[in-house]
């Protein structure tokens, strides 16, 4: 089920916007653009209509997790603070960067470890058309993946381990005081002869995209 409509935080790019709950669960996106078809729409249904969830282990069963969220200051950059029953706690930031004329719209979210060790589970159920298509999944030759239907393409790096599980790509990781674990979910509007080069310098994971989070603010203000 999805969460109450108060529940969601908005990040977005100033050309499309994605909503996400207390859960972790990104439950709405229109890509590439606010009137392209949706394709995480759990909010009209459930998880089979799409989503992408990063959240503890333990968020939905029976221990309780705490959860704290705000922006970054004068951003649309949401950091969702998860602390366990144990006292460990893990942030997650969410954002889009603005595209300033690149060819492809990212969703960036960045694990960070704050106390102790949290395990995490990640869950990304990809159907196209607000829920009504399932996308060919397949990797490139470095482990990333690709999910395919028609004329929609996302591209997933991440440098956890993942595995698919009934038509979902799941990932079960533990992260540590200190530790930045990022997925980069990369939508390219314009698709390339050197589609490869240019994806690997687009959905960056190493210094690029912790300079942006740690450094910069990758939008400011409010949706356009």
């Amino acid at each position: 089920m999805p969460s109450r409509i108060e529940d969601y935080a908005l990040i977005g790019d100033c050309e499309t916007a994605a909503l996400v709950s207390k859960d972790g669960s990104i439950d709405w996106l229109c890509w590439p653009r606010f009137d392209s078809a949706a394709c995480f729409a759990a909010l009209l249904g459930n998880a089979d209509n799409g989503r992408w969830q990063i959240a503890p282990a333990a968020v939905g069963g029976e221990t309780k997790v705490r959860v704290n969220r705000q922006y970054r200051r004068n951003t649309l950059v949401l950091e969702t603070e998860f602390t366990t029953a144990d006292g460990s706690a893990a942030v997650l930031i969410d954002f889009m960067p603005v595209r300033q004329g690149r060819s492809e719209s990212r969703l960036i979210r960045l694990v960070v470890g704050k106390r102790g060790t949290v395990a995490m589970r990640a869950e990304l159920i990809v159907r196209f058309g607000y829920g009504g298509w399932t996308p060919w999944v397949t990797r490139t030759e470095n482990g990333d993946l690709l999910a395919i239907a028609g004329p929609d393409m996302l591209h997933l790096r991440t440098p956890v381990e993942l595995r698919g599980e009934r038509m979902t790509t799941v990932s079960d990781f533990i992260v540590s005081a200190g530790q930045r674990i990022p997925f980069v979910l990369t939508y390219p509007v314009a698709l390339t002869d050197s589609r490869s080069g240019e994806w690997g310098r687009g959905a960056a994971i190493d210094g690029g995209v912790l300079a942006v989070v740690g450094l910069h603010h990758p939008q400011r203000g409010t949706v356009c």
